[in-house]
């Protein structure tokens, strides 16, 4: 019997950038993302991220190694959480789906981000990105979340279809589901 083959998602890859993503903004998520998998043990290269929900998929995680620094800047567990748990949303969105940042939405509205197709000539927001970080939890904390996080997209019904996405860091989990 041979080793299982998963793709990699190289967090790193976030600090080029995306049309509505700094690369300054997308390597502060990687890094707390970084921050947030070794805080539960989980080393670059080796860790294997688990998708499951309306996307499955397996993905080899990779970003580069916490220094004492990184640690320092993001001792705030909820913004590191947060932050992280974007860095891992958008890349899993990207991978699976071919979906970038086309911009970050405004406050109220929601969701998180706008998600459109990164090999467009044309840039337009194809869809919604709501997203959600728990450090560690059970499935029924990710249940949970994950409904809030649904039910938020459900309110905005005029506008086109979004992704809610659960990102739990102990395991690591993201759980995505489509409305």
């Amino acid at each position: 019997m041979h080793a299982e083959t998963v793709p990699t998602l190289d967090l790193r890859e976030l600090q080029h950038g995306m049309v509505g993503l700094s690369p300054e903004v997308g390597a502060e998520m990687a890094q707390a993302a970084a921050v947030c998998l070794e805080d539960q043990e989980h080393e670059p290269g080796t860790t294997v991220l688990t998708v499951r929900g309306d996307l499955a998929a397996r993905y080899a995680l990779d970003w580069t190694p916490v220094t004492e620094q990184m640690s320092r800047t993001w001792r705030d567990h909820a913004v590191a959480t947060e932050q992280g748990a974007y860095a891992v949303a958008i890349s899993v969105m990207r991978a699976a789906k071919g979906l970038a940042v086309t911009e970050r939405s405004r406050r109220g509205t929601g969701f998180d981000f706008w998600l459109g197709l990164h090999d467009s000539l044309f840039v337009q927001n194809a869809a919604r990105l709501e997203v959600s970080g728990i450090r560690r939890g059970d499935n029924a904390a990710v249940r949970r979340r994950l409904r809030e996080k649904a039910g938020q997209l459900q309110q905005r019904t005029r506008v086109p279809k979004g992704y809610a996405v659960v990102v739990e860091f102990s395991r690591p989990l993201a759980h995505v589901e489509e409305r």
